[in-house]
């Protein structure tokens, strides 16, 4: 699962230098280079989304057994959820930094 996720980030920093080094032929052939802000944005958001959705998921089913066996443990699992669910939000952050900067 490790060398998958490194791959994958590996994967997306080759890509994204590829983009940057295409950045003065883009400007020549007359497709505006704003353009690649958009797409970065929604990756930025995707991505993000989506790991927060697998995130929430397995902590869903972890804190569902754990209150299975116990009930009392239903408020502690609250705020892993709610930190999972952050990534979705930091993934917004950094398309809006990437629209507006």
């Amino acid at each position: 699962m490790k060398r998958k996720v490194l791959f994958v980030f590996a994967l997306l920093m080759v890509l994204g230098m590829a983009v940057y080094a295409q950045e003065a032929a883009v400007k020549a052939e007359g497709v505006p280079a704003s353009a690649w802000k958009y797409i970065a944005a929604a990756l930025a958001v995707g991505i993000s989304c989506i790991a927060g959705g697998m995130a929430v998921g397995r902590i869903g089913a972890a804190a569902m057994g754990a209150m299975s066996e116990n009930p009392e443990l239903s408020g502690k699992a609250l705020p892993y959820a709610g930190l999972a669910e952050g990534i979705c939000l930091w993934g917004f952050l950094v398309a809006l930094l990437i629209l507006i900067l």
